[in-house]
């Protein structure tokens, strides 16, 4: 396995022990891309808007897997999360997330 597959592999474990233990689907993509398609029963909160939604997240109690279009925001919102003590890591874009569940 070369270094590559390592470092994605390892991220698809991550993504799926977080399944298995109950995580939210969390989309922070924009409100139009969401009403363009999204994944069903995924909870959508907008990057901009994330900060306004921390108290809501952590009352959930649940772990979360973060995606959007590409991965980026995701990233950012996963890490952020995190720094607010939740747990959280990014999933990436949605439509390969999608394919995975």
């Amino acid at each position: 396995m070369g270094l590559l597959g390592f470092i994605f592999g390892t991220k698809k474990r991550q993504v799926e022990d977080f399944l298995k233990n109950g995580a939210i689907i969390l989309d922070v993509r924009t409100q139009r891309e969401w009403d363009n398609g999204h994944i069903e029963n995924a909870k959508h909160i907008p990057l901009d808007v994330l900060h306004n939604h921390v108290n809501e997240l952590k009352q959930m109690n649940k772990p979360f897997v973060v995606c959007c279009e590409s991965g980026i925001r995701s990233a950012k919102a996963a890490k952020y999360l995190n720094l607010n003590n939740i747990e959280a890591t990014n999933g990436g874009g949605w439509v390969n997330l999608s394919k995975k569940l």
